[in-house]
């Protein structure tokens, strides 16, 4: 399930950017991406919630290090949930299925015996991702549920994960510098920084 996006691993370092990932998407996509409206506030609890010593959120960067695209997996007894969340500028390159093809990988390189995704049945995009991911999706009532069983590990798998890790790190680097020159350039001429 690899994808030519890097995704990249996150620690509670990036807890920052996570939190302005979710306050730049639009109402309408945080009530598609948690199920009802949530205010700033209730945003900010969530992210504060998150334990990264068992839970994972893996990030998509674009070129001015913004967080164009992340996902969050949350372990549980015998699966793990997957929420997914993608700015609109962003939309249309798989960013999605990106992150959701790491996630699943790296659940799968734990053992996790199953994925699962829920979400509102009015949510065609997340629906649309979670069956070219080929999950199972079953809509009742407004809502809609998604999963897959995973494959067991293999050292494939893990030399994958490994690899696509190292990738993201090596794009994070790249991206991380050409900002910090355009910042100098911007400086330099005198200019305002965009």
């Amino acid at each position: 399930m690899s994808t030519n996006i890097p995704v990249q691993r996150l620690s509670a370092n990036a807890n920052d950017a996570y939190r302005a990932h979710l306050l730049a998407l639009p109402p309408d996509d945080v009530r598609l991406r948690f199920g009802a409206p949530m205010a700033a506030e209730g945003i900010a609890a969530y992210v504060a919630r998150i334990d990264f010593d068992t839970d994972e959120i893996f990030g998509a960067f674009g070129a001015a290090m913004q967080l164009e695209g992340a996902a969050h997996l949350a372990f549980g007894e015998g699966l793990a949930e997957l929420g997914v969340s993608v700015l609109p500028s962003a939309r249309g390159r798989g960013i999605g299925h990106a992150l959701v093809a790491r996630a699943a990988e790296h659940a799968r390189n734990r053992s996790v015996p199953r994925l699962f995704m829920h979400c509102l049945a009015e949510n065609a995009a997340m629906i649309r991702i979670a069956r070219n991911a080929g999950m199972a999706v079953v809509v009742d009532t407004g809502e809609a549920d998604a999963h897959v069983a995973l494959p067991p590990m293999t050292p494939a798998s893990l030399a994958s994960e490994a690899l696509a890790e190292r990738v993201a790190l090596y794009d994070y680097a790249l991206k991380s510098n050409v900002e910090a020159w355009r910042r100098i350039g911007v400086a330099l001429a005198g200019g305002k920084d965009a």
